[in-house]
């Protein structure tokens, strides 16, 4: 049976999402891992002030690209960009463009996705939902098409506690629910949503869930795989340990605490932290391509790609290592001190988001005013405890995910292809994937330099120092304030005092005593 990279050799590959994060890594795997691929066609949308051309060639400068870029500096030349607008009829993909996907296109990957759980459901829907009916239109037009592999999520089900690899009944009929919202104004639908989606946090889960029945509906047709992968973090090891670009998930929140600004969350400590690392999914991803193919399953094979059941770390574990990395590879120009903590108590975590949060806000946007400068960091306060609000959901509760096809899967792997392919997550080794986590957000994502690590510690110490003295003053002010002024306080004041030198006096005599 052929390996997994002489599958993809001579084949053309359809990509869409390649401009997004687990788009770019998948692109540079293919490129990389399978160098004989013929041609990567990539759905790309115009922004405006920025052609498609700059977006895929802004892309390719990436550092993702670096070892591609060493092995075959010529790369890009099997990159092809097709213009394409996913909330338009058709993808608004050009009858040209059209003709020359179904003359050549053997592999689809669907990448392109909404992951905003805010996002209002009209747009989630056309987005996650009518998206994937109108490729999959294309994909069954297609003359050579081999393999069509959906990228869902391990929470389109997360209204259940145990979640099998099988498609589950959707929460409503999707084209019933299209056809509904048609005539709806954004209002109607902002107002009816949280009954349409019932027991699922967010629009995201409920339209993925719609997104697996409508593949479903056409797995007669073509040859289906959907993957469902659980909170996806930055890379491994491929092409590079830690690679992340973006904000979104964990990495805002580690960012967050890395710069003092994150104090409290709400989750569970205890909760298990289905975190994925992308280059995992990607390489179970391309794997399952390859075996759809060669094998054509019967049904669509859906393959649970988590870890909580097979390697499971816990969100109170993460913490502790987040922390302690940040502390030895401060970030540049922090806020405050790292020191963030974890608590399930909703009264506790009010109450340090007001100490610990708003309060200091409040300050520094005064400090701020009056200095001249525009007040920002109760808002950035705001965002974020909007941002960790949506995230409350997925940390404070289990879920237990089925992983036997992705056993299987790995199973039919020849012994090279394990290494090359490899999305085995009991080789994860966790503390030390955070650690480079929370490195790769402060080189990656805010592009800092580790050299200035010595300045970045120098400015903590600064910080440190400037916490012990406003502590002395506060305590100084209370003395004057309360005890000071009434004779009950410095008597109970006094009692404290002579307590504890007491106590302190009759350690000593005991460890004399010992010794």
């Amino acid at each position: 049976m052929a390996s997994i990279a002489d599958y993809y050799a001579g084949k053309s590959v359809l990509i869409t999402g390649a401009t997004g994060f687990m788009g770019k890594v998948l692109v540079e795997k293919l490129l990389r891992s399978c160098p004989e691929v013929k041609a990567l066609y990539i759905l790309v949308r115009p922004k405006a002030g920025q052609s498609m051309q700059q977006r895929v060639s802004d892309m390719m400068k990436c550092k993702l690209f670096d070892r591609v870029r060493e092995d075959n500096p010529d790369f890009h030349q099997k990159i092809i960009p097709v213009s394409s607008e996913l909330m338009q009829p058709g993808l608004a993909i050009s009858a040209e463009d059209v003709e020359k996907l179904n003359a050549c296109i053997n592999v689809v990957f669907h990448c392109a996705a909404t992951i905003r759980f805010d996002e209002p459901l009209k747009h989630a829907l056309q987005l996650n939902v009518i998206a994937t009916q109108q490729l999959l239109s294309l994909a069954q037009q297609m003359h050579h098409l081999e393999a069509f592999i959906h990228i869902s999520t391990a929470y389109a089900n997360c209204n259940r506690r145990h979640i099998d690899e099988i498609i589950y009944p959707p929460p409503v009929e999707p084209k019933k629910l299209i056809e509904s919202l048609e005539w709806m104004d954004d209002g109607i639908v902002r107002d009816i949503t949280p009954r349409l989606i019932g027991d699922r946090p967010n629009t995201y889960t409920y339209t993925k869930a719609l997104a697996e029945c409508v593949v479903q509906q056409e797995q007669g047709k073509l040859n289906v795989g959907i993957i469902r992968p659980s909170i996806v973090g930055a890379s491994w090891q491929e092409p590079f340990s830690g690679w992340i670009d973006n904000f979104n998930g964990p990495s805002g929140v580690f960012i967050a605490a890395g710069k003092g600004i994150l104090r409290t969350m709400r989750a569970n400590n205890d909760a298990v932290a289905d975190l994925i690392p992308v280059d995992m999914v990607i390489n179970l991803t391309l794997a399952a391509g390859w075996y759809t193919a060669v094998h054509r399953p019967k049904s669509a094979l859906v393959y649970n790609c988590t870890t909580g059941g097979i390697n499971p770390f816990h969100w109170g574990e993460i913490e502790h290592h987040v922390m302690s990395t940040f502390k030895r590879n401060p970030l540049e120009q922090a806020f405050r001190r790292p020191n963030a903590n974890i608590t399930s108590n909703y009264l506790i975590n009010q109450y340090w988001i007001l100490v610990s949060h708003k309060f200091p806000a409040l300050i520094y946007d005064l400090y701020l005013r009056l200095s001249g400068q525009k007040p920002q960091m109760m808002r950035i306060f705001n965002r974020l405890h909007k941002a960790i609000g949506l995230l409350e959901y997925f940390s404070s509760q289990d879920w237990e995910w089925n992983s036997d096809n992705m056993n299987m899967l790995m199973s039919h792997l020849t012994p090279e292809d394990k290494k090359t392919f490899n999305f085995d997550v009991r080789q994860l080794n966790w503390p030390e994937y955070i650690e480079n986590y929370c490195i790769g957000t402060k080189k990656y994502v805010l592009n800092e330099d580790m050299s200035d690590i010595p300045a970045a510690r120098q400015h903590l110490r600064k910080l440190r120092n400037i916490r012990y003295t406003f502590n002395t003053l506060l305590l100084v002010f209370i003395w004057r304030v309360f005890i000071a002024r009434s004779q009950m306080a410095r008597n109970i004041w006094y009692f404290v005092v002579s307590l504890c030198f007491k106590f302190l006096s009759y350690f000593r005599a005991s460890s004399t005593l010992t010794n």
